[in-house]
Formats: C-alpha cells, sequence, structure tokens
C-alpha cells in the first residue's frame, strides 16, 4: 500500500483509538442525531468476531452514533434478513462482515438505491458494483506471513532433498475471497521450497479448491487431518507441519496427530503449525509449546479504521489514504483500506499480545 496514503489515514485510525477524535462529553448511549448504523458480523461462536463487533459498536456509539448490531450464525438467510431490516429500518450506513461473500447482491442493490454505503468488513463482498469500500488487513501479506512461519519454524532454508520437509496443506473456506489471498501468499513464499524438492506434500492435495475447508470450520479440518494421516503417514512417514489459516483450524489439525502418537512418540514431534486471529486457545497452546504461531490481526486496529471510515462518510467528506488498485470483486476494484499484522510466536507473545493488552494475563492463564 501506498506508505503515504497509508500514513495519511492511520492519523485519523488512531485518533479513534485513542479517543481523541470523540466528541467532548458524548456518551455511549446519547442520541445526537448522528444517525443509525448497520453492524452486520458472520457468527457468534467465534472470538474474533464478538471482538470484532463489539469493537466497532463501541467506537461509533462513542462518536454519538446508534448502533445496531447482528450476528448471523453462519446462516445466510438470516443474514440476508437482517440485511434487509437494517435497509427498512433507516440505517445510514451498514458494515458488513458476510458468510459468503457473493450471497447478498440483492441486499446490497437496495442498499445502493436507497443511497446506503457499505463498508465491507474484513471479507470483500463479491460480483457486485455496490461494494463502497472494503477494511480488512493485507490479506496477501497475511498469508506470506502464514508460508514464513512454517519457512521459519521447519527451517526450510536448511533442508535438503536427502531429507525433505513433510507438510500438508490447509485453507480458508471455498466461498470466501480472504482465503485466495492467505493462499496465493502463503504459497508464493513455499513454492521455492518446492522447486527445490525440499518441500513435499504426500497427499498431492495443494490446489486450494481441495484444501479449502468450508466455513472455516475446524472439526471438518480435524476430520480431513485424520483421514490424511491414516492415508499418506504410515510406517516410518512423519508429518513435519502443517499449513494452517485458521486458529480453530491449527487447533483441531494438532489434535488429530495428537491422537495418533505425535508429541508423545519417539521421533514424532508436534508438527509445526501456524495459524491466524491470535485467538486465546492458541496463544495458551502457543505458550505450552504446542502450536507453533499465530497472525495477529489486531481487531482493535480494524474497528478504529472501520469507525473512521463510517464517521467520514456520515460527514460527507472524502476518505484519504486508500488502495484503489489491488481488491477486484468481480465488478469493480473497491477502494480499500489495508492494516498491518504481525507474526505472534513463544518468543514475542506477550509483548505483542499481552503488554497491548489484546488479551490479558487472566484469560491466558498467567
Amino acid at each position: 500500500m501506498n506508505v503515504v496514503r497509508k500514513m495519511l489515514f492511520t492519523g485519523l485510525v488512531m485518533a479513534v483509538m485513542t479517543g481523541t477524535a470523540f466528541a467532548s462529553g458524548q456518551q455511549g448511549s446519547q442520541d445526537t442525531g448522528k444517525g443509525l448504523i448497520g453492524v452486520v458480523m458472520p457468527t457468534r461462536s467465534e472470538e474474533r468476531w464478538i471482538k470484532d463487533g463489539n469493537a466497532v459498536k463501541e467506537g461509533l456509539e462513542k462518536l454519538g452514533y446508534k448502533v445496531n448490531l447482528q450476528f448471523s450464525d453462519d446462516d445466510i438467510p438470516t443474514q440476508t434478513r437482517q440485511i434487509d431490516d437494517m435497509i427498512t429500518g433507516g440505517v445510514k450506513a451498514l458494515v458488513i462482515a458476510s458468510i459468503d461473500g457473493s450471497a447478498l447482491s440483492n441486499q446490497l442493490a437496495n442498499a445502493a438505491a436507497a443511497k446506503i454505503p457499505i463498508i465491507a468488513y474484513d471479507r470483500l463482498l463479491m460480483q457486485s458494483p455496490n461494494v463502497d469500500y472494503y477494511v480488512s488487513f493485507d490479506n496477501y501479506k497475511v498469508g506470506g506471513q502464514m508460508g514464513d512461519i512454517l519457512i521459519r519454524g521447519l527451517k526450510l532454508d536448511q533442508a535438503t532433498t536427502a531429507k525433505p520437509v513433510i507438510i500438508e496443506l490447509f485453507a480458508g473456506s471455498p466461498d470466501d475471497n480472504n482465503s485466495v489471498g492467505f493462499y496465493q501468499g502463503a504459497m508464493d513464499k513455499l513454492q521455492p521450497y518446492f522447486t527445490k524438492g525440499v518441500l513435499r506434500v504426500p497427499s498431492g492435495q495443494i490446489e486450494r479448491t481441495v484444501i479449502g475447508t468450508l466455513r472455516w470450520d475446524a472439526s471438518e479440518a480435524q476430520k480431513r487431518m485424520e483421514n490424511l494421516l491414516s492415508a499418506y503417514y504410515s510406517g516410518n512417514v512423519v508429518l513435519d507441519g502443517i499449513l494452517s489459516p485458521y486458529d480453530p483450524i491449527s487447533l483441531s489439525t494438532l489434535e488429530a496427530c495428537k491422537a495418533v502418537g505425535y508429541g508423545t512418540t519417539p521421533g514424532k514431534p508436534l508438527p509445526i503449525v501456524g495459524g491466524q486471529d491470535c485467538v486465546i486457545a492458541s496463544c495458551k497452546s502457543i505458550l505450552a509449546g504446542e502450536q507453533y504461531a499465530t497472525v495477529l490481526k489486531d481487531t482493535r486496529s480494524l474497528g478504529a479504521a472501520t469507525v473512521t471510515l463510517v464517521d467520514t462518510l456520515m460527514q460527507g467528506r472524502t476518505p484519504n489514504g486508500l488502495d484503489t488498485q489491488s481488491y477486484n470483486n468481480g465488478a469493480k476494484i473497491v477502494p480499500s483500506l489495508l492494516l498491518d499484522s504481525v507474526i505472534v510466536t513463544k518468543d514475542n507473545l506477550i509483548s505483542a499480545v499481552v503488554d497491548t493488552g489484546y488479551h490479558t494475563a487472566a484469560e491466558l492463564g498467567l
């Protein structure tokens, strides 16, 4: 992302995060007539989406907006109904983290007809010209960090063709456009090692359409991992690492490995596994020396950036610092605000997660 444009927007984001952009004396529940904002998150069954939804709601309320926050429980008809209700209920803007990025075309068209700006939150809304903005992390960079985790953890720069490193690959939900960036970023980092012959996938399952995990379902990932271990890892073939796009998938694949003796059998250490989202369970696992690493996408920054963007639009101003080249949703290039993410390992978890207040020491059992 262009550094200058990013700096222009960063000041506004930091102002929201620190409170300096908040109107003096306003309370979260106070109605200042700024209007109603609709916020739709895909599910409340996952820790990160609760954090995201609450961060956006609280930030907007501190600026004097009313907020209708809904969670769709991973059910597309529920999400379409919630958005329909918000449009008829007179929201002034919609912030949507979709379940299926291509399933909301009718709702987006109705919102556009009502002149309601649409912000795609962390998941790009696809195949519609009626998406005004996209706020997320740089998905390709996040994927690259997932690849870097394996490169570092498996010491791939030291691997040889005489003893290639053995891994299996997992990808995100096929209906989530973010999984494309995650996969491509990771594979671009790993491809040189495949080309050299020092990295191998015994199952041969490499393509994103094959290794995808619908709805990011950890239980489905665990079943697939169990099947892979049963089919390809008999005898002396030992799994060294797993490319994982999401912490619950990381934990479930580790459980499948533990069930067949990894971590307790001589010569079968737990595989190196990365992840994404820095959930509490994975932080505990990293501190315990099981999951190797994760990628922290600070939802507070994402929420603050979204709040700033909504407030800018509601004031009739044009946002600055947006990427206008990278994200094509199949109908248009969507102006995007892309934030930075951080690799978290056991070495920096306390400083990156606890000291910054992302999770408390008590939440991590420290």
